[in-house]
């Protein structure tokens, strides 16, 4: 295998930047560029770096990682010198002179993948790692380098294989002496791996937006002060704001920090019966981002009275059993005409010229509360996926065992065990024959 390079830190002005490479060759660039004869495995080495005409690029630290004790479980080199954009360049172009070439994107976690120092699990949460923009997301993430998906899991997978190697026993060895209640046996561990896996797929897609971002819509009929509320969380005129009914036409994003979450807040159309097609696109864009939405802030008009546009609205949102809403009466400042009781629901009265310091903590309650549930966290829509296949073809193996059909029960826990191992790592029958011939002294 050939010996990869890339500079491992972001261009730019800093103190210092990393060059690393990874391969058989790393070593002896090493030693070349530092003309030094060797180096202590895992300590730094101050050495001064140079060129192919003998010119002097810089004095860097050396750290050397024997392979299989690295990252990639090849050897691997960091030369960590002085920062900015020209010394480490200097020094990745005469690593590449020397025989290494350029590293492509995500290739030394994938030589880490290939050669089984980290899984599929672990190596999406590196890259959601380096991405994150949230507290939280970065201690969950954390987590999963350590392997905490990946035990999840080889859990779900060991009783799953440990259950195929059963059924498969009966079939092809049914003269053996079999324990009588087997087939409760299985049934029983198959109904709590079940409800694991479909207790951590509801969970994890209801926390999506710990890792992905949290998304808060604003919504309402028009010139309610959506807009408003929207510079008033963002501090600055975001939002064009008139009297005109409809000055709002598309959905307008914008990111803010709340606490320690970062959140995507959406100022949407207003929403009414509208013949205008421009404003009839905008509004069906303000459905889409209410579907698409972790919160949802419904805003009602306290200086006009409840009417059928409030009361559609109410309708619609009550659709969504399982999402976070606030209802606020805004302009609270004027002469009330709006019955807060024809909403039948609690209400946060506000007046967003002023502020909306009282809506930032309600939707911090929200999401802190989202950040308490310890439950495992699938980070990723794959992950989702593969969690949401594997108890679907448990459910349909259930009931083929019920009606005796032990062929198509063994097919579809198959399944279910393609599924879940795409999360981490791939499956291999040959663990089938481990456990029918490690479980059962077959053949004596």
């Amino acid at each position: 295998m050939d010996t990869i390079a890339a500079i491992a830190t972001s261009h730019g002005i800093g103190s210092i930047a990393v060059i690393r490479l990874s391969g058989p060759d790393s070593l002896d660039i090493a030693k070349k560029l530092s003309k030094k004869d060797n180096f202590t495995p895992r300590h730094a080495s101050l050495s001064s770096l140079y060129n192919l005409n003998d010119e002097l690029i810089d004095e860097s630290l050396v750290i050397y990682f024997k392979a299989p004790r690295s990252f990639t479980a090849e050897d691997v080199i960091e030369f960590q010198c002085h920062g900015g954009i020209v010394v480490a360049d200097m020094i990745l172009n005469e690593v590449l002179k020397h025989g290494a070439r350029l590293a492509e994107p995500g290739e030394f976690s994938k030589r880490a993948f290939l050669n089984g120092r980290i899984d599929l699990s672990e190596a999406e949460a590196i890259a959601k790692l380096i991405e994150t923009r949230s507290v939280d997301a970065a201690k969950i993430l954390t987590r999963q380098m350590k392997g905490e998906v990946k035990e999840f899991v080889e859990s779900v997978r060991e009783n799953l294989v440990e259950v195929l190697a059963f059924v498969e026993v009966n079939i092809d060895y049914a003269e053996e002496d079999l324990p009588q209640d087997l087939m409760n046996q299985i049934k029983n561990k198959l109904d709590v791996l079940r409800i694991e896996l479909k207790k951590t797929y509801e969970s994890s897609k209801r926390r999506e937006g710990i890792i992905e971002g949290f998304k808060v819509s604003i919504v309402g009929k028009p010139n309610v002060g959506k807009s408003s509320l929207l510079n008033s969380l963002l501090n600055y005129d975001r939002a064009i704001i008139s009297d005109i009914a409809g000055t709002t036409r598309d959905t307008i994003e914008e990111d803010i920090r709340i606490g320690s979450h970062l959140i995507k807040i959406v100022d949407t159309a207003g929403i009414r019966e509208a013949n205008d097609t421009i404003e009839q696109i905008g509004i069906e864009r303000s459905k889409k981002a209410i579907d698409e939405s972790d919160i949802v802030i419904a805003m009602f008009d306290n200086s006009r009275e409840f009417d059928e546009e409030d009361r559609q609205i109410l309708e619609m949102l009550n659709s969504y059993d399982e999402k976070d809403i606030l209802h606020v009466i805004n302009k609270s400042d004027l002469s009330t005409k709006l019955d807060s009781s024809a909403l039948h629901v609690d209400v946060i009265k506000l007046n967003c010229f002023e502020h909306a310091d009282n809506i930032v903590l309600e939707i911090e309650k929200i999401l802190d509360k989202s950040s308490l549930d310890d439950a495992l966290l699938l980070t990723s829509k794959r992950q989702m996926e593969a969690v949401k296949t594997t108890y679907e073809s448990i459910e349909m193996s259930v009931e083929l065992l019920s009606e005796g059909e032990l062929e198509l029960f063994a097919f579809n826990l198959n399944e279910a065990i393609m599924s879940i191992s795409a999360i981490s790592r791939g499956f291999d029958r040959v663990e089938i024959l481990d456990k029918m011939f490690g479980s059962f002294c077959l053949g004596k």
